[in-house]
């Protein structure tokens, strides 16, 4: 694996990890916003690498992790209708609504599919004109062009039986509203290098420069975090605050316009609730008014379903960086991936999933 070792060479993580040693000479707390590299650095064990002057927390990154109960509660709904054929990738249906996941419904008898692409909910569709097909489209702005793709494809091609159940949220209001939080401690941000490929980084600029804080796009390999790591102290030790590009092998300042342009038509920006951090303005998409005819929640009327999240679980405070989940007293005991209290300990993305796998302050290892 010639082109990932590279990336992997424990050689180079120690050199940097030694320069981060003699570089930091205050405390710093830096934010990785993806649950992709969450689980990298639970993996590979970079914070046991860091200087104690630096300190990570993780972010609200994952989009499984960030769907409103109210809206896994829609799509339990939704999926459990005789003449709905509900799809979605896999990391949705263990996260626990109110009284079911989107699997117990699938136990139930409902015709619940998990795919690996939208278009192939269109497929189906195709095939099935006698079902209501409906795909559940989380995400943040990386998957929402194929999303977007679907929808489009399904207008030109005079389908009337495909819908979009939307959950769609953007990454740059949430870290304003981390930094706008009273109880922020946030001092750098990791960005998210999958989002900043189709997005570009011109929307942080804005950020960095007004709050004053390092941001650096990053990748998801070891030595991708641990340069972003380096990066941020520099900034944040001769007290600078800028936007880099670490990831300059996926990323670029303008992203992917094509697929900008894809999203701008099928998409209006929307105010989105997000699971634990309530409703953050104008951070979500929702379907533009010549696609309404494909919005899952006006056609199947759950616009009006409302839940409350479990007063044992914190994964809002995880989400935020304000909380690890070990220091949840539920974590790996009544919450579990098989019993799960929240999205974060099943989602493929999840922080708490990520400190349960690998074994990150696991009661069972008397750590």
């Amino acid at each position: 694996m010639k082109y990932l070792d590279e990336y992997r060479d424990a050689e180079v993580a120690s050199k940097l990890a030694n320069q981060l040693k003699h570089l930091v000479s205050h405390e710093w707390t830096i934010m990785e916003v993806c649950g992709g590299q969450t689980h990298t650095i639970c993996q590979y064990g970079l914070e046991e690498l860091l200087p104690d002057g630096i300190e990570l927390v993780h972010g609200p990154g994952c989009p499984v992790c960030v769907t409103p109960l109210e809206l896994i509660d829609k799509a339990v709904t939704i999926a459990g209708l005789p003449d709905v054929i509900f799809c979605s990738f896999g990391d949705m249906l263990r996260v626990p609504g109110s009284e079911c996941d989107l699997l117990e419904v699938k136990a139930r008898g409902g015709d619940v599919r998990v795919l690996y692409s939208p278009l192939d909910a269109l497929k189906i569709a195709t095939s099935n004109p006698d079902k209501k097909v409906v795909f559940f489209a989380v995400g943040f702005e990386t998957t929402a062009p194929a999303n977007a793709m679907a929808v489009w494809q399904a207008r030109r091609l005079g389908l009337r039986n495909f819908f979009l159940l939307c959950s769609h949220v953007t990454v740059p209001p949430v870290i304003s509203a981390i930094l706008q939080a009273p109880q922020n401690k946030v001092n750098a941000f990791l960005a998210p290098g999958h989002v900043c490929a189709v997005m570009g980084w011109r929307e942080y600029e804005p950020i960095s420069s007004h709050y004053q804080v390092p941001i650096v796009v990053t990748g998801f390999e070891p030595l991708d975090l641990l340069e972003g790591i380096v990066r941020c102290a520099k900034q944040l030790e001769s007290g600078e605050a800028k936007l880099e590009n670490q990831y300059g092998r996926a990323v670029n300042r303008l992203g992917n316009q094509g697929a900008q342009s894809l999203v701008c038509e099928v998409f209006d920006i929307t105010d989105r609730a997000w699971r634990g951090l309530g409703l953050i303005p104008k951070s979500g998409y929702r379907l533009s008014f010549p696609f309404r005819d494909y919005d899952a929640e006006r056609v199947f009327g759950v616009e009006t379903v409302t839940a409350q999240e479990s007063p044992v679980c914190i994964s809002g405070q995880i989400l935020r960086g304000l909380k690890k989940p070990h220091q949840c007293p539920a974590f790996a005991r009544q919450c579990t991936p098989e019993h799960p209290l929240g999205a974060t300990m099943v989602s493929s993305e999840g922080t708490c999933a990520a400190y349960y796998k690998f074994g990150r302050f696991a009661p069972w290892k008397g750590i």
